[in-house]
């Protein structure tokens, strides 16, 4: 498998992480369980199939700075740099049109940098069971076994079993769902017929961009002007001109939705997208009591809290399903099933100008 790689995005921020979550300390370089962060989990997790020089980076400058230390034997011209963001449709073009000049044959796993998979080993099997569907053309993107009806996520309806692959059973795709209401999510999960769409993908690269000409001319035209400066002394004057015009769309709108030839493999590989502090209480094992704990904490008749705290103790009497997170300058204390409105705050704090703790 000379020619396949994975391309990472790792150009969000991950706001429902505030206040720990910076513009300047994305959630994919923090380290929310064990010692390693989440970028440097996802490095880990890669390696054992991809060597270092076949890992691609899609993420911003400012994040480039902090995320390279933390991979430091990644090569430098493995990090693509994005002028600014604009969602994963041009991440993946970005990352597609690299990878062209590079080996027009690649194969490219378009993943991201902050999802937790516990099953690290399955992954990597599913990857490469991915990649055989994909060289025969089809788009492929892994659908996760839904434990329970989210109405979080968005899903894949299974149809036809179009082959078993590796121990991998490879199913056409009906169509893409978007995040359901509760009596939706609820219909979803009790047919069977549905994945959570985990936004990994696997194609080759040719067949992304004919996709992308396809459905977004525009785009695609964008890109090649971007790839024909590749590699030459104009190329970050056509890149930063041609970004700043480029559609904001993300890949699930810009050519899933109506893309021909895809297939979905589901599996269980005990993922995660880390979408809110809540997430680390049912990923993470918890103490005696159900407590997730980082830092200095006292707690009395205190269960399935998570505490999160960088310079000070944290006491807690009393208390059951929280969410508590100190550090220098915020404190955020929620009750768990409230920790998606973390999101509402920072566009809140934006709204108000407050970038000092942004």
């Amino acid at each position: 498998m000379s020619s396949f790689y994975a391309a990472i995005m790792a150009g969000g921020v991950g706001t429902r992480l505030w206040p720990l979550s910076r513009s300047t300390r994305p959630k994919q370089a923090l380290r929310l369980f064990g010692d390693r962060t989440m970028f440097q989990h996802t490095i880990d997790r890669l390696t054992p199939l991809f060597p270092l020089d076949r890992i691609l980076v899609v993420t911003g400058p400012q994040h480039a700075e902090v995320l390279h230390p933390q991979a430091a034997d990644l090569p430098a011209e493995n990090f693509l740099l994005e002028p600014a963001g604009r969602d994963s449709g041009p991440a993946v073009g970005l990352g597609a049109i690299h990878l062209l000049k590079r080996d027009p044959d690649a194969v490219m796993a378009m993943l991201t940098a902050d999802h937790y998979i516990a099953k690290a080993e399955r992954f990597r099997a599913a990857l490469m069971a991915a990649e055989k569907v994909a060289r025969a053309g089809a788009i492929v993107t892994l659908g996760i076994q839904p434990s329970f009806p989210s109405t979080g996520y968005g899903y894949i309806q299974r149809g036809d079993l179009l082959d078993r692959v590796d121990g991998f059973d490879v199913f056409h795709v009906v169509r893409f769902a978007e995040k359901p209401d509760p009596t939706t999510a609820a219909a979803f999960f009790e047919s069977g017929q549905y994945s959570w769409n985990s936004g990994m993908f696997v194609w080759r690269v040719d067949r992304v961009l004919s996709e992308i000409q396809r459905q977004r001319p525009k785009m695609y035209d964008q890109l090649m002007t971007i790839a024909s400066a590749l590699g030459t002394a104009d190329e970050q004057q056509v890149l930063a001109e041609v970004w700043s015009q480029i559609e904001k769309i993300s890949i699930d709108y810009a050519i899933m939705e109506g893309a021909h030839d895809v297939a979905v493999i589901p599996v269980e590989i005990g993922w995660s997208d880390v979408g809110s502090w809540a997430t680390l209480l049912d990923i993470v094992e918890g103490d005696e009591n159900g407590n997730v704990v980082t830092g200095d904490h006292l707690g009395f008749d205190t269960t399935r809290v998570l505490v999160h705290s960088q310079n000070r103790l944290v006491v807690t009497i009393g208390l059951a399903d929280l969410i508590i997170v100190d550090t220098d300058d915020a404190l955020l204390i929620c009750p768990k099933d409230r920790a998606q409105d973390v999101k509402s705050v920072v566009d809140s704090l934006k709204q108000d100008g407050r970038d000092a703790v942004l």
